[in-house]
């Protein structure tokens, strides 16, 4: 447990660098989109401003994942975890629509000239510095196991790409289309709402004790193979945060006395957690009539 909550430690540095960068390329694209006169551009600030926000709430939520068991949380609370992925993710939807419908308005009443190309060069940086910060939340997302770090992973690659999109529309519109700019903004809305989306479903899933067939069958597959083991009644699984929590019923010889049967269900509880890293496992033992 020890070495999870050291994770969960760990992981607030994603966060905090997912904000630094956030807060300094928001005012970056804000001022420069408004001098520039690019929608595009705008568009894209203002959706970092909310990834402050969705980045501010990863920490909390991190933060709040390391506190230990108390009286009314008696398995920890781990799962505040992917609370704050899902409020992340309501947040990114939230701004979505707000960037699709000001596209959508500047599309039908379009009036404006090409943006300065300044614009598409401050897309193209704020895409590389964003790239990187994926880069480095992704290798510590899997360093660690977290879902709520893995969330601002792939937050920091769509909005990486959503620059690099915001760069091609403004630099399209030099040739004479300027209506590329809005048009672009309605795809970086779009793309935010997908982000959002995908990070929205799997939140869900955990939250509400979903668990992937496929590696509950990959599971059971190993209890089989387990000495002594004749069969596997159930298994179900859940999270708890970043955490799987398997309970199992296995069968096994009626023949068997107690501290045999016992220890088989030691075997499986670590077959478990060292093959597939388990958090904790509980064997449930029944006679194979």
């Amino acid at each position: 447990m020890e070495e999870q909550y050291k994770g969960l430690k760990l992981g607030e540095r994603g966060a905090i660098i997912s904000i630094i960068a956030y807060l300094v390329l928001s005012a970056l694209k804000l001022v420069i989109g408004y001098t520039a006169d690019s929608e595009a551009l705008r568009a894209d600030g203002l959706n970092n401003t909310t990834d402050i926000i969705a980045s501010v709430a990863v920490l909390i939520g991190l933060r709040i994942s390391q506190k230990p068991a108390d009286q009314d949380h008696r398995y920890g609370h781990w799962k505040a975890e992917t609370v704050a992925s899902m409020v992340a993710s309501l947040i990114m939807i939230g701004v979505s629509f707000q960037v699709i419908y000001e596209a959508v308005m500047s599309i039908f009443h379009f009036e404006k000239q090409s943006p300065d190309l300044m614009a598409a060069w401050t897309g193209i940086f704020a895409a590389a510095v964003m790239y990187g910060v994926y880069r480095y939340n992704k290798r510590l997302a899997n360093q660690i196991n977290s879902q709520a770090v893995m969330a601002a992973a792939k937050d920091n690659l769509s909005d990486a790409w959503v620059s690099i999109g915001t760069a091609v529309g403004i630099i399209g519109s030099q040739f004479g289309i300027a209506w590329l700019d809005p048009v672009t903004a309605l795809i970086v809305g779009l793309l935010i709402l997908k982000t959002g989306w995908d990070i929205f479903k799997e939140t869900f899933l955990g939250l509400t004790d979903a668990y992937s067939q496929k590696d509950i069958e990959q599971y059971k597959r190993t209890i089989s193979q387990v000495e002594g083991v004749t069969g596997v009644k159930s298994i179900k699984g859940r999270k708890y945060g970043s955490n799987s929590i398997i309970d199992a019923v296995i069968l096994v010889s009626p023949a068997l006395g107690i501290m045999e049967a016992h220890e088989i269900s030691d075997l499986v509880e670590k077959e478990l957690k060292d093959k597939y890293q388990i958090y904790d496992v509980h064997v449930h033992v029944e006679p194979n009539l």
